[in-house]
């Protein structure tokens, strides 16, 4: 640091600073400021102190798509923590043509969204693979309105989320796995312990890191659920827009030359406070003593 001048540093940094200031940190800045005016998008509207954050709660609609949301994070972060880590647990072992396997598992995850959205739209519509085969088995009579009710599409988000998901995080996994020692592992074995046993108490224990930074993740990306269930319902959010998410719902609001951006900011802002709170608590309960000392 001695041999160059002060600003030298700076202007490494600097192109990551401008960065996140002009597409996070401002933007986020101008949200907060927005959620308490009027604004229009063709119009800079007025100060309406905290009206919209007050319309927020006698809206059925954000309570409706609030549901909808904290419905579809809850099903995913449990199967999208453990899930991944079994496959993990199937693929750690280096045999010949396991890099096969760990490719294929991970292929989902390099598929775009939109096009995994369309694929299971048509498994799951109503004449589609699914319920035809489903019928032709005898199983039901009907076909299941896995498209054509709230809790179906949120059932089939789930489905298509946890597919596309599992490569990612047995990525994750697996990093964390290779720190696991075989030598505890080993020892637990000399001692009698079974399967189950070594894995609560020894794979377990040495993943918890990993474990927690998943759930991280997929609290984040499900409160942020957007794409999924607006393919899936081509838009509409299902039956009387029942299925629509809190991202879907502030784009429903804000979008068009009459879009009511002020309240559509504070849905933004309700949104992040729903999902900064999770995180603080996943934080919190990584970072204590007794979880360190474990």
């Amino acid at each position: 640091m001695r041999s160059y001048k002060w600003y030298v540093p700076w202007l490494l940094v600097g192109p990551a600073v401008v960065w996140v200031v002009v597409f996070a940190l401002w933007p986020f800045i101008n949200t907060v400021v927005l959620s308490f005016t009027n604004a229009r998008p063709l119009t800079g509207g007025t100060f309406v102190a905290f009206d919209n954050y007050a319309a927020l709660f006698s809206d059925a609609r954000v309570w409706t798509s609030l549901g909808t949301t904290l419905a579809f994070t809850v099903a995913c972060v449990p199967l999208l923590t453990f899930l991944p880590l079994l496959l993990a647990l199937l693929v750690h072992r280096m045999i010949p043509g396991i890099s096969f396997f760990r490719t294929t598992f991970y292929f989902p995850v390099i598929a775009s969204v939109v096009v995994v959205a369309l694929i299971f739209q048509w498994l799951f519509d109503s004449h589609g693979v699914i319920n035809e085969t489903l019928q032709f088995l005898g199983l039901v009579q009907g076909p299941l309105p896995f498209l054509a009710s709230r809790w179906g599409l949120i059932f089939t988000a789930v489905v298509l989320t946890v597919w596309k998901g599992l490569g990612y995080y047995m990525v994750v996994y697996l990093a964390a796995l290779a720190n696991v020692g075989t030598e505890l592992h080993e020892a637990a074995a000399m001692d009698g312990a079974s399967a189950w046993r070594r894995f609560w108490s020894v794979t377990v224990p040495g993943v918890r890191g990993a474990m927690f930074l998943v759930s991280a993740l997929i609290t984040v990306s499900g409160m942020r659920v957007f794409s999924e269930l607006y393919v899936l319902s081509k838009g509409s959010g299902g039956p009387g827009g029942e299925a629509s998410s809190l991202v879907m719902l502030v784009q429903q609001v804000g979008s068009g030359l009459n879009g009511r951006l002020g309240y559509a900011s504070a849905l933004s802002v309700l949104l992040f406070l729903f999902t900064v709170g999770p995180l603080t608590l996943v934080a919190y309960l990584n970072n204590r003593p007794d979880s360190n000392a474990r």
